[in-house]
């Protein structure tokens, strides 16, 4: 992978991790269309490192306010009652999902999940997923009355991203509007919860890095620096953007995209492997 390749990854990664469009896809497919080699789920799984690096920066009050409530709860049992110490639980135990089922599949992550005729039918299945929710979306409830359950629903929304173009951000984006929450609560939840789930992921990748046919490390590490500065750009805009617009306009990105890889794929213009 040359210079310029790592930084087109780079700030396809940033652009695209935080909107309900799937990062992961994009990543598979921009190299297709560009006739580049596939760089892989390990690449794809590190240089996520740099955008989670933006949403630490980005929501750094949030997750101290959250961390510290989370320790000072098991010490003293009446703060568990807390809104930010309940948060850290819900953040653990909706990663949970995601975690198991990565290591469960993670042979099929890496090999079957990334043909691009699968990602076709996800993205457009999933666009027509987040369409529906917006319009059933009651938009009512805020992250002060998040619950057990609405913590679990939402963890099992992002065990779906695992799958290259379903969306982290639009799966559990989706789920929070099915429970009723507003477009921008829904959204920091699915940023605050990406966290662990992509930080793991990122390590456990690590060992890859510059292995086999994969891209090297100084591309990988070009490419999550620039991944880190336009994600960090990607959330205030996204954030900013859902207070009085909606989600259909990926809704109809989404869409088109997957259609359009139908056609390329029927044509023999790009392989699907």
């Amino acid at each position: 992978m040359s210079t310029i390749q790592a930084i087109i990854m780079g700030i396809v990664q940033g652009l695209t991790e935080f909107l309900p469009v799937s990062s992961s896809a994009h990543l598979r497919i921009v190299p297709a269309l560009f006739g580049w080699d596939d760089p892989g789920s390990s690449f794809t799984a590190v240089i996520q490192l740099g955008t989670m690096a933006a949403v630490v920066i980005y929501f750094w009050k949030d997750l101290w306010r959250i961390t510290t409530a989370w320790f000072a709860s098991l010490r003293h049992a009446e703060r568990r009652a807390d809104l930010d110490a309940r948060m850290g639980w819900y953040l653990i135990v909706a990663t949970i999902p995601i975690g198991l089922l990565g290591l469960a599949f993670k042979d099929q992550i890496e090999t079957g999940a990334r043909d691009l005729r699968l990602i076709a039918g996800t993205l457009i299945v999933g666009g027509l997923v987040l369409l529906y929710a917006e319009k059933v979306a009651t938009r009512r409830k805020h992250l002060a009355e998040v619950d057990t359950r609405d913590g679990v629903t939402i963890g099992l929304a992002q065990a779906m991203a695992l799958v290259p173009g379903v969306s982290r951000s639009g799966a559990t984006i989706s789920a929070g509007l099915f429970l009723g929450y507003t477009r921008e609560d829904a959204a920091r939840f699915s940023f605050l919860l990406s966290i662990p789930a992509v930080v793991l992921s990122g390590l456990f990748s690590l060992k890859d890095v510059g292995a086999g046919d994969g891209p090297a490390a100084s591309a990988t590490i070009i490419a999550t620096i620039v991944s880190f500065a336009v994600g960090y750009a990607a959330i205030a805009w996204f954030l900013k953007f859902l207070v009085s617009h909606s989600t259909k306009v990926f809704v109809a990105y989404r869409v088109a995209l997957g259609l359009l890889l139908i056609v390329l794929l029927v044509t023999n213009t790009i392989d699907a492997r």
